[in-house]
């Protein structure tokens, strides 16, 4: 299911937790703490997997949106450059966790098909910037969902700047917009 099929954005932010399993466990730790092979021998490995994958199946629908918006042909070049540059963050993402399931013995997810955007209504620049907008505000909130549930803080430091780049996504393409970048003082 994909991030826009939900309601809203807590629902989907829970819906990527409850997806992605418990709390990470200890392959997790071992992972971190440079022993892949303990890692991916544990029994809970499995379900690291899963969170793992959901976080990566989350970035290739940014992917894959950033490509729509590219080739929507309604971004003016400078526009343009910053998507390309913020599809390269999620592309980074994308390949860190994939590298983080393949240690832990796992496969990791790859991109669907075909994704349900909403191209029909994409038909101005602002249109495009809205769509991204909504896509990175909702990985602001499933991120900020997510870094609690780790219990290695190494790992909910990697989320937490995943989070704040994701963050920066939002502000910079509100700013575009000529909204307020910023506004709110704290994320829910």
């Amino acid at each position: 299911m994909s991030f826009f099929d939900y309601a809203n954005v807590r629902i989907a932010r829970r819906a990527m937790i409850l997806r992605s399993g418990a709390v990470l466990s200890g392959a997790a730790v071992a992972l971190l703490a440079g022993r892949d092979a303990l890692a991916a021998q544990t029994g809970a490995a499995h379900d690291d997997v899963r969170i793992l994958n959901t976080a990566r199946g989350a970035e290739l629908e940014a992917i894959a949106a950033y490509q729509v918006g590219a080739e929507s042909g309604l971004l003016q070049k400078p526009v343009l450059d910053l998507a390309v540059q913020f599809q390269g963050h999620h592309k980074q993402h994308a390949d860190v966790l994939a590298a983080t399931v393949r240690k832990l013995g796992g496969a990791p997810v790859a991109a669907n098909a075909k994704y349900d955007f909403p191209v029909a209504t994409l038909k101005t620049q602002a249109d495009v910037l809205n769509f991204a907008a909504t896509l990175e505000k909702g990985a602001v909130s499933a991120y900020l969902g997510a870094v609690p549930i780790f219990g290695n803080r190494d790992l909910a430091k990697a989320a937490a700047s995943i989070l704040g780049d994701e963050a920066m996504h939002w502000a910079i393409l509100r700013q575009a917009l000529g909204q307020e970048p910023v506004p709110l003082a704290f994320m829910a």
